[in-house]
């Protein structure tokens, strides 16, 4: 009578989903394994096992006399964590955005460039130019799973008010603002409307204007234009005269 083999297929085995274990049976000279899912190999020693989903595999060995035995060895497999990073943000040059990502226990923003930190939750963004953030989450078992946001930046508006003016006491000024889509005029003084492109301005004194253009993308710039306001003269013809008939009055003004 000869003994079994004494088949072992070592200890269980744990993978996230989508990587890879060796599996190492010892104590026989052939092998075969079941079921064949996810294996290198069914028939070698140390088959390479990549599962869907948790399986235990049975190996069965067979010995130089042809006797034969069999182990088990499970293959836990944890899924990976979903990782979100949100919806794409927008936002204008200078400005910032705050990202948040959730789904894992740990985090790690690529690039660093214009992040308030890199490994954080909740990072500040606030890059240059439209910029495509890769986050990697780690879960408590180890397993990683990334997303991408993008945030665009968009340029700001080109507002322009014009040449400065100058205008007579009592006289008006047309003044106009271009390169956005809406304004804003500050100080509303002496203006004919405070939120349209080309204000009449009929200031009392001279004035800095500053114009706030704000384009399609809410993104806001501003210009200023100086209205001067030039006194009028004081024209001083002199005291009323009388004179008889035929005689003549010196005029004189200053």
């Amino acid at each position: 009578v000869n003994p079994l083999p004494a088949v072992n297929a070592g200890p269980d085995k744990t993978v996230c989903r989508g990587s890879s274990v060796t599996l190492t049976t010892t104590g026989a000279s052939s092998y075969s394994w079941t079921p064949t899912t996810g294996l290198s190999c069914s028939t070698c020693a140390s088959p390479t096992a990549t599962p869907t989903s948790t399986t235990t595999y049975v190996v069965t060995g067979t010995d130089a006399n042809g006797c034969t035995n069999k182990d088990t060895v499970v293959v836990n497999v944890h899924l990976l964590p979903t990782v979100n990073a949100g919806s794409d943000r927008s936002v204008c040059i200078g400005s910032s955005a705050m990202l948040t990502v959730t789904g894992a226990s740990s985090y790690s923003w690529t690039p660093t460039t214009g992040l308030s930190c890199s490994t954080c939750m909740h990072p500040t963004a606030t890059p240059t130019t439209t910029t495509t953030y890769i986050v990697t989450g780690t879960d408590s078992n180890g397993c990683v799973n990334s997303d991408t946001i993008i945030v665009k930046v968009n340029a700001l508006p080109t507002v322009n008010a014009g040449p400065d003016k100058t205008i007579c006491a009592g006289s008006a000024a047309s003044i106009s603002a271009t390169g956005a889509s809406s304004y804003s005029w500050t100080p509303t003084t002496g203006l004919s409307c405070s939120a349209c492109a080309s204000p009449t301005a009929l200031p009392t004194s001279t004035t800095t204007y500053v114009v706030t253009g704000t384009d399609s993308n809410s993104c806001t710039n501003k210009d200023t234009i100086i209205v001067k306001v030039n006194s009028l003269p004081s024209v001083n013809a002199g005291a009323d005269k009388a004179i008889c008939a035929g005689s003549s009055a010196s005029l004189s003004v200053s």
